[in-house]
């Protein structure tokens, strides 16, 4: 792509970070999935973003797909191409978007792994053996407990926690802000490490977890340690932070049946996506269903 081209992109990305308010993590998706389709149209001889058409919008699809792509990460990527367009109509740049009409093949499903209770009981109970075992322990309660994101965990101050009220106030995707309950586990935890806290973190430091040198804690920090107390827990799967959530999410909706109240302690803005966790535990469902529902029941011989 030439200079005009490049220029209009970086545009793209600043009205995303800035308008949009997206994520780091998403950002850097959407960077990396939109400098392959720039690589691909500049090996097509298209340099300009107006120029690119239809036929090889298809193409890059196709090229995707041979490439071994599943229908998922193609999808994702044709998602990005259109939001650019959408943006470059906006601003006068493109007068249509040649990838409205361009789909990726259909995804299956995939559903998100869980923990059972056992396992995750058993991974957040770590030992407190030392100031920062207590910080990982208060994380991993959090994270079962609330059903955080990674990046809304890393993300929190001391300012956002009631321990009192037994809550918690997280800035979610798209800047939402949504309040949480924080159990007594969890409270307990949290309250442990805040008393250990002072002496790691920097005056003017407002995060609640902070690493040695007394800064916020990096999302990339958090995932090293639960990987580090999943092997020392015993456990048998790789676990990782979403994995908690997860964990947290088929927990709840197994327990209560409220997928509404799900939905908003995950901070879902569509249903629909909370409705995955439904398939979970079908064994789950089908006893109640069969205890519960008059035309399910066994009659006794």
């Amino acid at each position: 792509m030439n200079e005009h081209a490049r220029r209009e992109l970086d545009n793209f990305f600043q009205y995303l970070k800035s308008e949009r308010r997206l994520s780091p993590h998403t950002l850097l998706n959407y960077r990396r999935d939109l400098e392959t389709l720039a690589a691909f149209a500049a090996a097509q001889g298209v340099h300009e973003w107006r120029a690119l058409d239809a036929i090889r919008a298809r193409a890059f699809a196709a090229t995707l797909h041979r490439r071994g792509l599943n229908g998922r990460s193609i999808a994702r990527m044709l998602s990005a191409a259109r939001s650019l367009y959408r943006f470059l109509i906006r601003e006068g740049r493109a007068t249509a978007s040649p990838f409205s009409g361009v789909s990726a093949p259909k995804a299956g499903r995939r559903l998100p792994k869980a923990l059972s209770v056992e396992q995750a009981v058993r991974l957040v109970e770590i030992p407190t053996e030392n100031a920062l075992a207590a910080r990982d322990r208060a994380m991993l309660e959090l994270f079962y407990s609330s059903g955080l994101r990674l990046a809304e965990l890393v993300a929190l101050d001391i300012d956002d926690l009631d321990l009192r009220d037994g809550s918690v106030t997280v800035t979610g995707k798209g800047s939402k802000t949504r309040i949480v309950p924080v159990g007594g586990k969890a409270r307990n935890a949290i309250q442990s490490w805040l008393s250990e806290r002072l002496g790691y973190a920097k005056r003017s430091e407002t995060a609640l977890f902070v690493g040695r040198n007394g800064k916020r804690l990096g999302s990339r920090a958090v995932q090293q340690r639960l990987k580090y107390w999943a092997a020392r827990q015993g456990l048998s799967v790789p676990a990782h932070p979403h994995m908690l959530r997860h964990s947290f999410a088929s927990h709840v909706l197994e327990s209560s049946g409220d997928l509404r109240a799900v939905q908003e302690l995950l901070g879902h803005a569509n249903l629909s996506t909370t409705q995955v966790y439904t398939h979970l535990d079908f064994q789950h469902l089908a006893k109640v269903y069969d205890a519960a529902h008059p035309r399910a029941r066994r009659k006794r011989s």
